[in-house]
This record gives structure tokens, C-alpha cells and sequence, in this order.
């Protein structure tokens, strides 16, 4: 872009009313400029002395893509003009700014040498928000998937733990009998993986639920210990060592312990991700102690990947800033995982050198008290039989409500079934009942609402009710377990467990 006629200027009085907000310039030839207002200096960063002649916006070396160059210029020449035309040009020090483009060719149509009029404005800051803006919406739409994923691991939960209770239960069953050594080991070997099983299911239901904010005195190892091991698996198979030093008789903290283990999950899967990416195997060091002196307690994850960069370290608790690939970052882990220590009067802090692992340091106030010791194992009074104890069993699972009828039988119960809540209220008002063993969960009518149909027809019935639930626990159904005091138990229980919870409700 140029102009034949280098003794053109602009007017002053065009000059004058946009020298606050815009710039003006003209150019021929790569860019020479012909006039400008004061304020184009400023905005490329050029100091005062600079004349104004060197200040060329639309040279080849000004764009931060070459390509848009050429763009912008057959826009202009086919056009004649561009409005609001969005830039990405270099100030005098290479810094980027986002510019918006008024321009016009005197003109039109012509090819080059023409004279170009433009007026520019730096629109960094806006285009700034736009992006966090669009990074929001992109965020909530991560947020819904993340929504809609707990819900599918809900009903897949139940729909797991049904069978891992009816496999449960007939272990339990087939463990008591008399039988050779293999078939012994091999249900054993059941027994044992189906318990796993359930633990990761749990694990699952746990990170899944809604959760209400409820803060008490918390053993900060055992929130380690349990956190880790949900990590068990996938670092085992990723080559990843974990160790850890965990300090006996920690002090107590006051807080919730579900956000605990999310901050600490985000910072272990954070470092996982880094240690792999740089070499693909790694050393994980996990460790917990007390500065009596201020205080407080101090969770540190170490790992040996490569280090958080000098230059990202200042915007590594920032919201939205990620290093991750498109996909595996929301950017608002860590802002999170600071924002719960914060809101707990703690302090969540970085130290790095570049190519020597980072470390992660969880400070939070103590507690008044220390952790319970670990109670040795009393054994468990077994469960005598019924004695003809009358039980209804309402289970909508087929293959489990049979291997629990037939557990109950074998320990002395008579046992009546129903598959779902209204069958089972239709039985309690024609037979006297010493115990109901009730899913949460059910078609027709669900436990919450049998329990109220009871409640209205068979009163003292609902103070024998064991409720029985393989889904995740929402907050109605935990206010409306603890409102009814009734016994529960979470799917896949075990059976010695259900029948001594059997004998203790029916006695």
C-alpha cells in the first residue's frame, strides 16, 4: 500500500477529534507514513523522539501472521474500505496486540501505489475478555458434560452393584461349605476380586455424588491414604512410584474431607501428567508433618518430572490457564484446589526449578486433638438363626433377592418377597412382619415413598426397616435415612454384615 502523493496529510480537524481514540495514518511505498496523530507512538510502544515516518503498522514485519497481510490488503483494494477490520500486529518491542482497522483507499479499486487512510485502535483488552468469555462458556459446557457424567456413573453404579451383591452373597454362602481345596481357593479368589470390585465402584459414587459442605475434625493421613488409593491402578500400569512418608500422631484439621481429596487428587493426577510427559515413568513422593511452632500441618507432593517453567510459574493458580493439550485441561484445577485451602485458612504454595520436579505444599490449621488409635479388630459376634423370625424382602434384582432369601432361610428366617414397593405394602397390610429388608431404589414405588405408606398404615413397622441401596446417596435420600433412623446398608454389603444387622432390628 503507498501513495503518489507524499504531500497529502490529514485533516486536522479529523486529527484533532480522534487523537484520543484512534490513529490515523497514510502510507506509500512498504510504508512510509505521511501523517499520524501523537497517540499512534503509544500505542506501538515507539518513544517520543521516534519520527513519525518509521512508525509503519502495515509493513510486512508489523503482522504476527504474514499471511493476514495479504488478506487485509486484497480486502482493501477489492473494497475500497474496511470496517472494524481485526488485526494481529507487533508493538516496537514484538509484543502482540489485537488492533481494530477503520480504513479506506482514496482510491478505490485502484491497485498500489494508492493513498490509504486508517484508523486504528487497540482492542487487546477487549478481545482479552471476549476470549475468558468464550473460555467461561466452553468451561460450563465441560461442566454440563461433567453433570451429566456423574448421573450415567450413578445408574451404572446400581447397575454394577446389584450383581456384585448377588456375586457377593453367594461367595459368602458357598465359602461356608464343605468343599476341596481348589474350589475353596477359587472362591476365595471371588470373593476377594468382587470385593475390589465394589471398592472402586465406591471410589466412583464418592468423586460423582453432590456434595454438601460439611467440615468436622479430620485425620489428614487417612485422607491421603484413601485418595492414593484410588490412584493404585493407573499408576501401576504408567510406570509410576508412589512413596509415602506420612507423619504419626498428625494433629487433627478442622474440614471437609471430600474437598480434601479433591485438591489432593488434582495435585497427584497433576503431577502423574507431568512426569509422563517427560519421561513416561516416575517417582512420586507423598509426605505429611507437623510445624508445631505455626501451627499447622503440611501436606507436600513431590514429583521428579520436569518442572514448572520460569515463565509459568506467576499464572500457574490463575483461572483458565493451562499448559495441557485442548481436552485434558479445564485450567481451573489448581484455581479450585487453592480457592478450598483458602477457604479452609490454609495456604496452598509451589516451589519448582525447572527440570527437577515440582512440589506442591498444602498448609492447613490444626485442630484441637489428635487422630484415635486404630481400635484392634474385635470379632464379630456371628449371627444367630432367626428362629422363625418373619421377614419381607423387597428387591426388585431377581438373582440377588434369591441369594438373600436363601442366606435368610439358612440362618432360621421365614422370608417373604416382593419385587417392588407396592406389592411389598399390599403384603405388610395382610401379614405381621418382625423385619423388611427394603432397596432405596425401586420401581413402582420406591423405599422413601413405602417407608411413608408404612408410616401412614403399619406404624410400628417402620422401626423395623433395613433399607438396602446399590445407587448413590443424594442429599433428600440421606436426610430422609437419617430423618427415619432406619438401618442401611450400601450395595454390595456383605452378608455377615445384612444378617447381624437381620438379627439386631428383628430381636
Amino acid at each position: 500500500m503507498s501513495s503518489s502523493a507524499a504531500r497529502h496529510t490529514f485533516p486536522s480537524d479529523l486529527h484533532a477529534a480522534l487523537a484520543e481514540l484512534f490513529e490515523t495514518t497514510q502510507l506509500r511505498g512498504e510504508g512510509v507514513t505521511l501523517g499520524a496523530n501523537p497517540h499512534l507512538k503509544l500505542m506501538f510502544g515507539f518513544p517520543p523522539e521516534v519520527d513519525k515516518s518509521e512508525i509503519r503498522p502495515f509493513d510486512g514485519d508489523r503482522f504476527v501472521h504474514p499471511e493476514a497481510r495479504r488478506t487485509f490488503v486484497q480486502r482493501l483494494t477489492r473494497d475500497g474500505a474496511v470496517a472494524d477490520y481485526l488485526l494481529r500486529l507487533r508493538r516496537a518491542d514484538d509484543k502482540p496486540i489485537w488492533v481494530e482497522v477503520n480504513a479506506h483507499l482514496a482510491v478505490p479499486g485502484v491497485p498500489e501505489p494508492a493513498r490509504v487512510g486508517a484508523l486504528l485502535r487497540d482492542v487487546s483488552e477487549r478481545r482479552k475478555m471476549e476470549d475468558h468469555g468464550r473460555g467461561v462458556y466452553h468451561e460450563l459446557l465441560q461442566y454440563e458434560k461433567l453433570a451429566a457424567l456423574g448421573q450415567t456413573v450413578s445408574g451404572v453404579a446400581h447397575e454394577l452393584n446389584n450383581p456384585l451383591a448377588t456375586i457377593l452373597t453367594w461367595s459368602e454362602r458357598l465359602a461356608g461349605r464343605s468343599v476341596d481345596a481348589l474350589t475353596r481357593r477359587g472362591i476365595a479368589t471371588i470373593l476377594s476380586e468382587s470385593e475390589r470390585a465394589a471398592k472402586i465402584v465406591r471410589n466412583l459414587l464418592t468423586f460423582s455424588r453432590k456434595h454438601h459442605t460439611t467440615r468436622g475434625k479430620v485425620d489428614l493421613n487417612l485422607v491421603v491414604r484413601e485418595t492414593l488409593s484410588l490412584r493404585t491402578y493407573d499408576q501401576r500400569v504408567s510406570n509410576i512410584t508412589t512413596i509415602d512418608a506420612l507423619a504419626t500422631g498428625l494433629p487433627l484439621v478442622f474440614a471437609d474431607a471430600h474437598q480434601l481429596k479433591q485438591v489432593l487428587l488434582n495435585l497427584v493426577i497433576n503431577a502423574e501428567q507431568a512426569m509422563l510427559s517427560a519421561s513416561g515413568r516416575g517417582t512420586l513422593i507423598v509426605r505429611t508433618w507437623h510445624e508445631a511452632a505455626g501451627g499447622y500441618v503440611v501436606l507436600e507432593i513431590n514429583d521428579d518430572g520436569p518442572g514448572i517453567p520460569d515463565d509459568v510459574r506467576p499464572r500457574i493458580f490463575d483461572a483458565f490457564f493451562t499448559t495441557k493439550s485442548a481436552g485434558t485441561g479445564t485450567g481451573l484445577g489448581l484455581t479450585v484446589a487453592s480457592r478450598i485451602v483458602e477457604d479452609h485458612g490454609g495456604k496452598l504454595e509451589m516451589q519448582s526449578t525447572p527440570g527437577h520436579g515440582a512440589s506442591f505444599y498444602v498448609q492447613l490449621p490444626t485442630s484441637t486433638g489428635l487422630p484415635r488409635p486404630r481400635a484392634t479388630p474385635v470379632p464379630r459376634e456371628q449371627p444367630v438363626v432367626g428362629r422363625g423370625s418373619a421377614v419381607l424382602l423387597v428387591e426388585h434384582e431377581p438373582a440377588l433377592a434369591e441369594a438373600v432369601r436363601d442366606a435368610l432361610k439358612d440362618a432360621g428366617f421365614l422370608v417373604d418377597g416382593a419385587p417392588d414397593g407396592q406389592t411389598a405394602l399390599e403384603q405388610a397390610r395382610t401379614r405381621t412382619y418382625d423385619l423388611v429388608i427394603c432397596d432405596l431404589r425401586m420401581p413402582r414405588l420406591d423405599g422413601q415413598a413405602f417407608y411413608q405408606a408404612v408410616a401412614g398404615t403399619v406404624p410400628s413397622l417402620t422401626r423395623r426397616i433395613v433399607f438396602v441401596t446399590g445407587d448413590v446417596v443424594t442429599a433428600d435420600a440421606e436426610a430422609f435415612l437419617e430423618e427415619s433412623g432406619c438401618r442401611w446398608l450400601r450395595k454390595p454389603f456383605r452378608l455377615a454384615d445384612l444378617l447381624q444387622v437381620a438379627r439386631e432390628v428383628s430381636a
